[in-house]
């Protein structure tokens, strides 16, 4: 049987690559004739996510269909699953790609979460009861710092929320951060559990900038974090790999969003886990027993490329890899744009801080002079 990636990303072919290495045969559905996806599955349908005869199929071919991107549309997940396993299911999925709805189901489980307020406009634009500065989301499509704009007031608040087009927000409030965390789970068809360790990550302008891991924080707060995560999981049926992003703020933690794939945070895995989180998404949705996701190192660094490392011409990857401890992945994408994620290096050793120093010095190295 295939699995296929129903609705994945152009930037993303390694859980299709973990598919083929595991036997199984793939299909990919993504509008972008050059996607890496498609490159790498044994089928490409180059047509839209809600292209009904597509989907149909899609649905004749696979006995299971996942996604690696969050914002699809509904009623495309909704008419595979009526003929085909889909997995994470439509209403899981539907409750990470709005951000209302999200709030609403983290809120509603008594999780926890910052001061937040919607606003949409109807009636006209409220003044809602959170403190200043914020940030104002758009409720979908926002991701990597898009969508997304910080305000001092109610006044720079009803501006911006105009200038995002109107559409529905949320205002959170902005928040004194320790620092920001992540977790990156695994739950099978049977209920059953996996998870990585707890990363801690560093963003600039919106954007992942590094992750490393294990997170520097007590053991009990990588455990409250880890336990959220698995509540979240369960509380939406959830079956997959799903990212939960979490906020620390004076020892105390606040869930910030939720991803429904494998996540950014968890590309070390490729290099420095007993499997990977991409395997692991093939595992879970086609009900295999989960894989073992202990560390091979004691230490690991993610850190991110993006397109303004092209500025000056092709990066000088030789450099980063006179480091035996460095591994590259290049995502295969066919514009380097500023902003946009185009790869990641991945580096270990025997504490964090080492791992860390050799990711952001292989980074450095690629366009240094010389």
């Amino acid at each position: 049987p295939a699995i296929a990636c129903a609705v994945t990303l152009a930037t993303s072919s390694y859980t299709v690559m973990a598919a083929r290495s595991m036997g199984y045969r793939t299909v990919v559905l993504e509008p972008d004739p050059h996607a890496p996806a498609g490159r790498a599955a044994d089928l490409h349908l180059a047509a839209a996510y809600d292209d009904d005869e597509a989907l149909d199929r899609l649905a004749e071919e696979c006995a299971v269909v996942t996604t690696e991107f969050e914002n699809p549309p509904a009623a495309a997940l909704h008419r595979l699953a009526g003929r085909v396993a889909v997995a994470p299911g439509p209403e899981a999925v539907g409750v990470a790609q709005d951000r209302v709805a999200e709030k609403a189901f983290l809120a509603g489980a008594g999780l926890p979460v910052g001061p937040y307020a919607v606003v949409d406009g109807g009636g006209g634009i409220p003044e809602p009861e959170v403190e200043y500065p914020a940030i104002l989301k758009t409720a979908r499509l926002g991701y990597d710092g898009k969508g997304q704009r910080r305000v001092g007031d109610p006044s720079e608040m009803r501006a911006a929320w105009t200038l995002l087009g109107g559409v529905p927000c949320v205002l959170e409030q902005a928040l004194d951060l320790d620092l920001e965390l992540s977790v990156v789970v695994a739950r099978s068809p049977d209920g059953g559990f996996a998870a990585y360790p707890v990363a801690e990550n560093v963003h600039v302008d919106g954007i992942l900038d590094v992750s490393v891991v294990p997170a520097r924080v007590p053991a009990r707060l990588a455990d409250r974090a880890v336990g959220l995560a698995m509540a979240i999981a369960d509380a939406l049926n959830y079956v997959g790999v799903l990212a939960v992003e979490f906020f620390v703020v004076g020892g105390a933690i606040f869930v910030n969003e939720l991803a429904p794939r494998p996540h950014n945070s968890g590309h070390w895995t490729l290099d420095v886990a007993q499997t990977s989180q991409f395997e692991q998404q093939v595992r879970a949705v086609c009900g295999l027993g989960l894989g073992d996701t202990s560390m091979s190192q004691r230490g690991a660094a993610m850190v991110n490329l993006l397109g303004d490392l092209w500025e000056r011409g092709t990066p000088a990857w030789e450099r980063a890899l006179e480091d035996s401890h460095v591994a590259l992945h290049l995502y295969g994408k066919a514009a380097a744009r500023s902003g946009r994620k185009m790869g990641h290096l991945t580096a270990w050793g025997a504490t964090v801080e080492e791992a860390e120093v050799r990711a952001r010095d292989a980074r450095d190295r690629l366009n240094r002079p010389g």
